[in-house]
């Protein structure tokens, strides 16, 4: 194919992915799916369910992810014939191509010209799906039962009719059944977009002209990725990173990688790593190998977003593994758990490949659910997470309050979470001296304090990086740790496992306090340029 068309093509089909974002972040009731984007849509291949497009908004966590959803559907529907035109799927198994529980999959074949051409699917964070815990970040328990709702790969549409049964036992096990609604049915409207665009692509350009472009936009991610990997020397590093705890048993879990270059090869061997725990820091074989795709794209960022960025890659996951979640394992805290793969292969990059590498960041979203009473009697459920620190990096100083590297979301504004919720956020600033010190400094994380305005409310804290705080690379230093105060009639009190807790009970006035992560620093400190330590006095960054 010429590159001019395959150029156009490209843009073309991300177009489309990047509408389905879009839409879907209009039109959603929820928070967390329209201030932080915590959604994603893409393309799949009809046959392998490998990704073919994603769109640039969505979370790239999602691009590995989804690929396993759409084969889970695939092989679901092989012993009835296949899939059939008119169908959509859907289900928020976090063992089957999932996450966890919240991030709920539609799944749609479509058909052009009456052959199965590719598979749309669009994920997306639902407010909250049941379990114990409003908001489902439950850092206590021991099986996902006590997560939330956990449906299998079900038809929503069955030839085109849409089924009101699935919809209705969804609202019934949710505390915010409208909030549900609203988000299905955008991302329904989402996949009713993408099909109508796809349809006029293919017929302007044909359907056998977009395969090829398919075609060759994996291939040439591949060579890319294996043109990458051959630059750099054929060597083995180590690394290992670790979680504070799971929530139930107070002891470190350890993340080890053992890395390999050899020509245009590289292994992911995470032979190391601590076994399944107790608490819902477990994650699936799927979404480690979406989190390691994740930490691929930012160190080869030239590379396409598609499937052939993983080609050359191999992954050694051991069967019980924390990385390796089997059903009923608890997953909720999935996000804790990615980020510090990603963190461990951003370290053992550093040792092989300093130019390519940077700091780690702060490693935690600080998933925070409140939930109450409103004084007419209405039920309330706040859920929303927080920014830190990104690492510093070849080429300057790390973001600082930016969001997960797992994501391109952005931190909900305290306008947006005020006007939602009875909360009032008293402080929201950027943390000094919480970037770690390197001749590029970590960017800084925040402080976020909020005041509870309604009488009372049950408060739920899941998060990391408090005792192991963000490395830096390249003899670069360590961030500050995160830190969290909720306040009693007595004073301020930590959590006893330092960033997890259930059961906090907040009165009117009552307040909570974040202090996140900032990013590791990256280079060694001494070599930072006397007036960038002045500016950072001056702009009040550090303080000594």
């Amino acid at each position: 194919m010429d590159p001019v068309t395959l150029a156009v093509l490209k843009g073309r089909l991300e177009q489309i992915a990047d509408e389905m974002d879009a839409t879907l972040f209009r039109s959603a009731f929820n928070p967390i799916i329209a201030e932080a984007h915590d959604a994603s849509h893409g393309l799949y291949d009809a046959v392998t369910g490998e990704t073919l497009v994603q769109g640039k908004s969505g979370l790239p966590v999602f691009v590995g992810a989804m690929a396993f959803a759409v084969k889970a559907v695939i092989d679901k529907t092989a012993p009835m014939g296949g899939v059939r035109q008119g169908d959509s799927w859907i289900f928020n198994d976090p063992y089957e191509g999932g996450t966890h529980l919240s991030d709920f999959k539609l799944v749609r074949p479509f058909y052009f010209e009456g052959t199965l051409f590719c598979h749309m699917a669009s994920v997306g964070h639902w407010h909250d799906v049941g379990g114990n815990v409003p908001g489902n970040y439950n850092p206590a328990a021991t099986e996902s039962f006590q997560e939330g709702m956990h449906i299998p790969p079900v038809r929503l549409i069955c030839k085109g009719e849409l089924n009101q049964d699935i919809i209705d036992i969804l609202q019934c096990n949710s505390r915010q059944p409208g909030s549900l609604f609203g988000d299905l049915n955008g991302q329904l409207n989402a996949l009713d977009l993408g099909e109508k665009r796809l349809k006029t692509l293919l017929e302007e350009y044909g359907a056998e002209t977009v395969r090829e472009a398919f075609r060759e936009l994996k291939l040439r991610a591949e060579q890319l990725m294996r043109s990458n990997l051959s630059e750099l020397p054929d060597a083995s590093v180590s690394c290992e990173d670790y979680l504070d705890n799971d929530g139930i048993i107070d002891q470190p879990l350890r993340i080890g990688l053992d890395l390999k270059v050899s020509g245009d090869t590289m292994t992911l061997d995470f032979s190391r790593t601590s076994n399944g725990c107790s608490g819902p820091v477990n994650i699936s074989r799927s979404t480690a190998i979406a989190s390691c795709y994740v930490a691929l794209k930012h160190l080869f960022k030239e590379v396409p977003a598609n499937s052939g960025v993983l080609e050359p890659i191999r992954f050694v996951i051991p069967d019980g593994s924390l990385l390796d979640a089997k059903a009923p394992k608890p997953v909720g805290g999935y996000t804790e758990t990615i980020l510090r793969v990603i963190d461990v292969v951003f370290q053992a990059m550093a040792k092989l490949a300093p130019e390519r590498s940077n700091g780690c960041a702060y490693g935690t979203i600080n998933a925070l659910s409140l939930a109450g009473y409103r004084k007419d009697g209405r039920r309330w459920v706040m859920f929303s997470f927080f920014g830190g620190g990104h690492g510093g990096h070849p080429e300057g100083d790390g973001l600082n309050h930016g969001n997960a590297p797992i994501s391109t979301a952005t931190i909900p504004p305290l306008e947006i979470l005020e006007a939602a919720y009875p909360v009032r956020f008293t402080q929201w600033a950027l943390r000094p001296d919480s970037g770690g010190p390197g001749q590029h400094r970590g960017g800084l994380g925040a402080i976020y304090e909020l005041e509870l305005l309604e009488e009372e409310a049950d408060v739920f804290i899941f998060g990391e990086r408090g005792r192991y705080a963000p490395p830096g690379v390249a003899e670069g230093r360590e961030a500050a740790p995160n830190r969290f105060f909720f306040e009693q009639d007595d004073g301020f009190h930590e959590p006893p496992m330092t960033s997890k807790m259930t059961g906090i009970h907040l009165r009117k006035g009552q307040r909570l306090r974040l202090e996140t992560p900032g990013g590791g620093g990256y280079g060694n400190p001494a070599l930072r340029h006397p007036d960038m330590v002045k500016k950072d006095q001056e702009l009040g960054y550090i303080t000594c």
